[in-house]
């Protein structure tokens, strides 16, 4: 037998750590009990201080007085697609930017006039991988996905509350995990796209929006971009792209309105996960691209009115689901959540509200969470295994906010 030095052994030990794919770990114990249903809404592009106390926005200012609100929780960077696939799959699987999905067997579909969306397609998630590296404060644009420009001193966590290297990832979202336990999960994509099916409708959507306007579907437009498949990260992932098993397909991706939206579900029954995604115009987005000018931000003006818009859309879902049969019905909650800031060089740390029907609301958390903790937290709620950065030591089950006895 060859002996090898130590130096060796360990070197050969940590590459082999290093090159094996994260795994699905052991379920994180939830202090606050199981889950039955979760509403988890999720806004766009404000950074917290935007929002409390601003008088544009009175329903949310309200709801937080009465919800659990999280006062130090951070998205995991820029831009938008990231942060949702952080948030249902606990990595950004190597996805850049907001770039549009590259469609199994049809390669990346671009109807946007004068677009270039295609040259940066991304190929869905479906092997383990690497993906990118986050930082916590940057020092030039291209740390934050030249989303954010850190015009003189950096301010702190502009990106992330913490750094993440770049770790590999198990190609699994909670999708996977919930069907995989014999539990369910659907999202409600505003304005999604109906045409001809949701696998054609959700592909329409020009690589980035959908056609609302009256003008016809195969024509040049004008495009009136309200959906945005940045917003749906499910559809990053191969195999509900493809859509083997209905359980597992963009049959789970729905609108609002229609026999299978959100409107009529409430009244029926929803899946244990529901991911609610208003259009740009209901979600305080804007910059709506095509038909005729709405949902400007570009003045002060413009950007008050997008924040009302937002904060009536956000009392109609939450009233709608607190007086829904399913909100009596099992342990449930309701999670209001933005994906990231304004793009402004402050630090990366939004809203984020939870209320609870089984425990007392009314908390005001100070620990410092992000989107990880949020995957984390559903997953406990669920009894499910964390998975990719959500397995991380510095990624905490939310207890507080979502109802455990205090201590």
């Amino acid at each position: 037998m060859t002996l090898k030095p130590a130096f060796l052994i360990a070197f050969a030990t940590l590459f082999h750590c290093a090159s094996a794919p994260a795994a699905e770990l052991d379920v994180p114990v939830s202090g606050f009990g199981s889950l039955d249903h979760v509403f988890l809404i999720l806004m766009e592009n404000e950074t917290d201080t935007d929002i409390i106390g601003n008088p544009n926005a009175p329903f949310i200012n309200a709801y937080a007085r009465v919800a659990n609100q999280a006062t130090q929780y951070f998205a995991v960077g820029h831009p938008s697609a990231p942060n949702y696939l952080e948030i249902v799959g606990g990595s950004n699987f190597g996805l850049r930017n907001d770039f549009w999905p590259s469609w199994q067997g049809m390669g990346c579909i671009d109807n946007a006039p004068n677009s270039s969306g295609c040259q940066n397609a991304f190929t869905p998630v479906s092997v383990a991988g690497q993906d990118n590296a986050v930082v916590a404060t940057a020092v030039d644009s291209a740390q934050c996905n030249g989303e954010v420009d850190p015009r003189g001193a950096p301010a702190t966590n502009n990106c992330a509350l913490r750094d993440y290297p770049a770790t590999l990832f198990t190609p699994k979202s909670i999708a996977n995990q919930l069907v995989a336990a014999k539990k369910s999960w659907k999202t409600y994509q505003e304005s999604l796209p109906s045409l001809t099916g949701p696998v054609f409708g959700i592909n329409y959507a020009d690589g980035t929006w959908s056609n609302l306007s009256p003008a016809d579907v195969s024509g040049p437009g004008p495009i009136q971009k309200l959906y945005a498949v940045k917003h749906n990260p499910f559809a990053y992932f191969r195999d509900i792209e493809v859509g083997t098993e209905p359980a597992l397909s963009l049959a789970r991706v729905a609108d609002f309105s229609g026999n299978h939206g959100l409107w009529a579900e409430l009244q029926t029954g929803v899946a244990s996960l529901s991911l609610i995604v208003p259009n740009q115009c209901h979600d305080m987005h804007g910059f709506v691209a095509g038909g005729p000018p709405v949902c400007r931000s570009e003045t002060d003006a413009e950007k008050a009115l997008l924040m009302k818009e937002g904060d009536a859309a956000l009392a109609q879902l939450v009233n709608g689901i607190e007086n829904a049969p399913v909100w009596k019905q099992g342990r449930n909650v309701i999670v209001v959540v933005w994906d990231e800031n304004d793009y402004s060089n402050a630090a990366n740390r939004v809203v984020m509200l939870v209320e609870t029907n089984y425990a007392t609301n009314h908390r005001i958390s100070n620990r410092s969470y992000d989107h990880y903790s949020l995957l984390r937290t559903l997953e406990a709620g669920f009894g499910l295994p964390c998975l990719n950065h959500a397995c991380d030591a510095t990624s905490q089950v939310m207890d507080d906010l979502f109802g455990a006895p205090e201590k």
